[in-house]
């Protein structure tokens, strides 16, 4: 039996309790739902509507059931079920205790782990390989063809120079579009996330918690595209600080298209499983890239000592 601590009006930490003991408190005023509570198990301590479904604390906004005056029809099955609320009523960044469901599972009012800079960037990583792939499978077959078509075409300069404008025009084409059908395709699905966020734990959805449509996803890599392209990547940077300082971590691409990144148990009716580290995938990749930067600046020392010692002879 889990033990638990909880915190009153003045933050002074009270415990261990049984959940029992959690559930009677509640009942007869002593906790609200804006209570911290925390048991072994937990990152941190968490307000007592985070827990409430694993406490049995069932409250309902409308004309339903309150432990505090009929949690007997509870223990005993007669009391009815909570009633669906509509996501409208309620901010997702509103105060604990105005948790509701909406008809899509779109759970408003619990508590939001926003995934930061190093969780995304891991995600990036990731998914950086996976649109590399699929995008130089094509560019190495259209490399070949227009590299014959060039050589065939040997005896007109003004063809050559256009077979290297459509090159250039299909190669830059195939490296934005494969990455924006792409996350368009697999952050509008059910999952809300690319295999990069899939493998973090995390998710792209509205600031309301709404899945986002294929189009919104679509151009939400455009605008960072565009952005990076437009500012010589500068856009990039101030992205990425803006990530590591704003409240909700959202890049400059977040803000044109109304998204945000969170944990994949954000919005739903667990949030007391949203991962509030970096996790062990976010931990691996980094660790592997930071490995890879480490040997890139040991064969650069090595060449470069190399060529000074030519140099020198």
């Amino acid at each position: 039996m889990s033990e638990w601590y909880y915190a009153d009006a003045q933050r002074e930490r009270h415990g261990p309790v049984d959940a029992g003991a959690i559930r009677e408190k509640f009942r007869q005023g002593e906790l609200d739902l804006t209570t911290l509570v925390w048991r072994e198990g937990m990152s941190q301590w968490q307000p007592l509507s985070a827990v409430a479904e694993e406490l049995q604390l069932l409250v309902q906004a409308t004309t339903g059931i309150d432990l505090r005056s009929d949690y007997a029809a509870i223990e005993n099955g007669t009391a009815p079920e909570p009633a669906i609320l509509s996501a409208a009523a309620h901010s997702p960044y509103a105060a604990p205790g105005s948790i509701s469901i909406d008809a899509n599972h779109v759970v408003a009012g619990g508590d939001i782990v926003h995934a930061g800079f190093l969780r995304r960037f891991a995600a990036s990583t990731i998914d950086s390989l996976v649109t590399g792939v699929v995008s130089y499978a094509l560019l190495i077959p259209l490399a070949l063809v227009m590299g014959v078509s060039v050589v065939s075409m040997t005896g007109s300069e003004m063809a050559n120079v256009g077979a290297m404008l459509v090159f250039y025009a299909l190669y830059y084409a195939i490296c934005i579009l494969v990455p924006a059908i792409y996350f368009g395709w697999m952050q509008s699905s059910g999952n809300m996330a690319s295999l990069g966020k899939l493998a973090v734990g995390a998710k792209v959805v509205r600031v309301n918690g709404e899945r986002i449509s294929f189009w919104r996803a679509f151009l939400r890599y455009i605008a960072m595209a565009g952005l990076a392209l437009v500012t010589c990547g500068l856009a990039m940077l101030v992205s990425a600080i803006m990530v590591g300082v704003s409240e909700r971590k959202q890049g400059l691409h977040d803000m044109i298209c109304d998204t945000i990144v969170v944990d994949k148990w954000a919005f739903t009716e667990h949030p007391e499983w949203q991962e509030r580290g970096l996790g062990t995938v976010t931990i691996v990749v980094l660790s592997l890239f930071g490995l890879m930067l480490a040997a890139v600046a040991v064969l650069m020392i090595v060449a470069v000592s190399i060529g000074a010692s030519g140099f020198n002879q």
